[in-house]
């Protein structure tokens, strides 16, 4: 099975679920349920896995050109493509979804049923505040909200330089936590990158996915381990 339903996170009022690559159409080095159009795979194949993936939705999903920005876009009103990289759903049976390879997906929802959110964290799009931009945009308090780190790359794994760092600690000084030296360069935790973002914006219910992308090849396609793959995708929605 390839789509994982999220439980014991949101309220029952809220549907989420999210991939990996098992069991979809897709051939090496995409194999299988690559659900990305944009990384050089058969279109036929990637349009057998979305029509597959979109067999457990309530609608069509609105699939975001995701540039690693800040960008944030109602999945009910927005086209298709359209360059954004994190999307937000007041309205019932209304998708949102991301897409991730390493990058970090983070599902936020209303406790009391109002929005729901999906972004794609990079760590581009983590540095600028895209969690707090999307915040703000669900017009909802923070304390409200419940968050899910999905997989991701792992922090053993996921080494970057020192403008990587300070992008982060000189804009909140506890992020230093996240980083460990490596030579000349660091290994960074984005899903600790995230939750503390999270939790200094007033976000105090996060629930994190162990899921490691680089270092469990038979489940998640990686970018930093593979160069070509495919994507996973995450998704939410209000029933």
């Amino acid at each position: 099975m390839a789509i994982y339903p999220i439980e014991g996170c949101f309220p029952t009022s809220v549907r989420a679920v999210y991939t990996d690559r098992l069991d979809g159409a897709s051939r090496p080095p995409f194999d299988a349920f690559n659900l990305g159009d944009h990384v050089g795979d058969n279109p036929q194949h990637v349009i057998r896995n979305r029509q597959s993936f979109q067999e457990c939705l309530p609608g069509t999903p609105c699939w975001l050109s995701q540039v690693h920005g800040t960008h944030v876009v109602d999945a009910g009103l927005a086209s298709p493509g359209i360059e954004a990289d994190a999307a937000l759903a007041r309205g019932r049976h209304v998708p949102c979804v991301v897409m991730t390879a390493d990058c970090l997906p983070v599902l936020l929802a209303d406790n009391k049923g109002r929005c729901v959110a999906a972004i794609h964290g990079g760590w581009r799009g983590l540095a600028s505040g895209i969690i707090g931009k999307t915040i703000v945009a669900m017009h909802v308090p923070a304390q409200d909200l419940q968050a899910w780190l999905g997989p991701a790359i792992g922090p053993s794994f996921f080494q970057v330089g020192p403008e990587v760092r300070s992008a982060f600690v000189d804009v909140l000084a506890e992020s230093e936590s996240a980083f460990q030296a490596d030579g000349d360069k660091y290994l960074a935790d984005i899903k600790l990158l995230a939750e503390l973002q999270l939790r200094l914006l007033g976000v105090k219910q996060i629930t994190r996915h162990p899921g490691c992308t680089y270092a469990d090849s038979e489940h998640f396609f990686s970018y930093r381990r593979d160069g070509q793959t495919g994507r996973m995708a995450a998704a939410i929605w209000l029933e």
